[in-house]
């Protein structure tokens, strides 16, 4: 827990990216009680001037003798390796550190954590780290504990839908260019993605193992059962990028240990804090990344019976990556360790 004082200085390191922005705004939005703030990018982005709180702050280039005296806490968006060099560095400096890669997620020592779900984990950070999990992992596990509190979960499979904004502003910019293009009849180039992202679906995030599984689906199988504190749950994924800007989808299966009926899923569902059930198929009323955009919510619907397997249930679920999968996810942590938990 961070020492309670009036207010913090606050670093971010990755600042001008995708998340590092949407941090900027939500720490705004949120009133983080800030004293300072530290905005730290690249050489090509040191210099620009990024506003937060009615106060304009400039962007420093992250270099190995940059400084970080007097810095509490530290969001960390970037790329793996400097997550392994700064996050170790300010962690064991005393910063605490809030780090959005991949790069501690497994670390036993390192707490994993979506705050509606385990906040009770942030009370041991031998490390001064605490990893945040990967944006599709977190709206699956807030839509799996009211569940597996309420009687058990079984088995999962799910399959994801998820934003090109996942990659980053440059993903966004090729999408956008490539549908301009198309739809102008000229030729389209690719640079983020290994094939056209525009009007297709790339059923392939991250790298491939020797079994034929991609990292993202072997993360989310590893994360979900560490946050859920399950470490046997069975857990199977697919992830597929789709030409989406922004919020991730998801298709859930699951398989409990007892018996729930629909309307008793929807109310444990409705009852979890972060959760919006959005659900009234007469009304053809179930959600969309439209919906989710900007919203802090998970929102959940299509929830269903699965008459193919015993106590099996479906459930449709769409969530800001941006937001609830990073940032906000992030500073809700940073809340937990200034407020407790």
């Amino acid at each position: 827990m961070l020492k309670r004082k009036p207010g913090y200085t606050v670093a971010i390191l990755g600042a001008t990216g995708a998340v590092g922005q949407e941090t900027l705004d939500i720490l705004e939005e949120r009133k983080f009680p800030l004293t300072s703030l530290r905005l730290f990018a690249s050489k090509r982005s040191a210099g620009e001037i990024m506003a937060c709180q009615g106060r304009e702050w400039t962007v420093e280039e992250l270099t190995e003798s940059s400084s970080f005296d007097g810095v509490d806490l530290a969001f960390i968006s970037a790329t793996d390796a400097i997550s392994k060099d700064y996050g170790q560095r300010l962690g064991a400096a005393g910063i605490a550190v809030i780090d959005d890669s991949a790069v501690f997620r497994m670390d036993e020592q390192v707490p994993l954590v979506v705050p509606e779900v385990n906040a009770a984990a942030l009370g041991d950070m031998p490390r001064g780290i605490v990893a945040i999990p990967n944006c599709t992992t977190t709206p699956l596990v807030m839509a799996l504990k009211p569940l597996h509190d309420a009687v058990g979960v079984k088995r999962v499979v799910v399959t994801t839908f998820q934003s090109v904004s996942g990659t980053g502003s440059a993903a966004m910019d090729e999408l956008m260019d490539q549908t301009k293009d198309l739809l102008a009849f000229r030729d389209i180039t690719t640079k983020v993605y290994p094939y056209q992202i525009a009007f297709n679906l790339l059923p392939h995030i991250g790298s491939f193992n020797e079994g034929g599984d991609c990292s993202e689906e072997v993360k989310i199988a590893k994360e979900t059962r560490k946050i859920l504190g399950a470490p046997h749950l069975r857990v199977t994924a697919t992830t597929v990028r789709v030409p989406v800007l922004r919020c991730h989808s998801e298709a859930i299966n699951i398989e409990l240990e007892r018996p729930l009926k629909v309307n008793e899923a929807r109310a444990a569902l409705a009852a979890m804090p972060g959760v919006l059930v959005y659900d009234d198929p007469a009304k053809k009323l179930y959600p969309m990344p439209l919906d989710a955009t900007g919203k802090d919510e998970v929102y959940i619907g299509r929830v269903r019976e699965d008459e193919s397997i015993t106590n099996g249930l479906n459930l449709w679920v769409v969530s800001d990556n941006l937001r609830k999968g990073a940032a906000l996810n992030a500073i809700q942590i940073a809340e937990c360790l200034v407020n407790g938990w």
